[in-house]
């Protein structure tokens, strides 16, 4: 007999405001005892420095959760010019001083220009990304450095809110951007570029994909929710509105839920589709054909 399952299952997504101080997956599990959840993840870190928006899948969501990590995300961020941090952000020792006397609102907006469209980056050491294995971020804590390959990741839009000048500058920004992209990276490479360096001191992500701050429950709102926390937890499915959605058959669903290949008379383009019954419900991604054959690619499982 099969050990059984801790907590129950709950197939959905909650949008959390992660607060300040909390790894992501610290905030993660705090919300999956809140809810007792048997199943739970998160879709992109943010640093214990950052809050903002988390979406956490539970259950059968996070079947899905890769389509929200590709999504785009937004930021509003804080840069302080005329110091460098180890970690490049105000978590990390000073290791490097200048004047930022200089800096205008004029020069900064200038050079600013420079980081939108696609840019190339390269991670910081202070990141998730491993090597043989290991996290950079435990190699950076023995002070071991090693090289990274630069990646492209694309800037959307780099905007400047305000600048307030002095021997430490500051700057807010606002910052929509692609998957993969580092804030603390950009801060640091525009503070380089300006001759002076720099490092984040603030960082609040905004949006990740279709989720907003607006949708967002804070972790005390979580923890204090109890049973009425389940009501608002948004749908399997809800990050996956921008993909066609294809309604077919109860028989044909079964099939796509055996891992078998259907045929359907549809007008979706070719590519992935989200598939439902004829009664709406969501049961899942399939590669839709031109020629009209439809293969699952992640199913709702129906067994509890």
């Amino acid at each position: 007999m099969g050990r059984q399952k801790r907590g129950r299952r709950l197939d959905g997504i909650l949008i959390l405001d992660k607060p300040q101080g909390f790894s992501s997956n610290g905030a993660l599990q705090q919300c999956r005892r809140a809810l007792d959840a048997r199943k739970a993840g998160h879709t992109g870190a943010l640093d214990p420095l950052a809050t903002g928006v988390l979406p956490i899948c539970f259950g059968e969501a996070t079947k899905f959760s890769q389509y929200l990590l590709d999504a785009e995300k937004s930021y509003i961020a804080t840069i302080c010019f005329g110091e460098t941090r180890t970690t490049g952000d105000a978590e990390g020792e000073i290791v490097d001083s200048a004047s930022a006397e200089g800096l205008t609102q004029i020069s900064v907006e200038a050079e600013m220009q420079r980081f939108t469209g696609p840019i190339k980056q390269v991670p910081p050491m202070y990141s998730a990304l491993k090597k043989d294995g290991q996290p950079l971020y435990k190699l950076a804590r023995q002070g071991i450095e090693v090289e990274r390959e630069a990646r492209e990741v694309v800037i959307e839009a780099f905007d400047l809110l305000a600048f307030t000048a002095g021997a430490r500058a500051y700057c807010e920004v606002f910052v929509r951007c692609s998957k993969g992209t580092y804030i603390r990276s950009l801060g640091e490479d525009l503070g380089n570029a300006l001759g002076v360096g720099a490092h984040l001191s603030a960082l609040r992500r905004t949006q990740a994909g279709p989720f907003e701050l607006s949708q967002a429950l804070g972790l005390d709102e979580v923890l204090a929710g109890g049973d009425d926390l389940t009501k608002k937890l948004l749908p399997v499915d809800a990050g996956l509105q921008h993909l066609p959605k294809l309604a077919i058959a109860d028989e044909l669903v079964e099939k796509l839920l055996l891992g078998q290949r259907v045929n359907v008379l549809n007008d979706a383009n070719s590519g992935i589709v989200r598939v439902a019954r004829l009664s709406g419900e969501f049961v899942g991604l399939a590669a839709a054909s031109k020629s009209g054959e439809i293969a699952p690619l992640r199913m709702i499982a129906t067994n509890a």
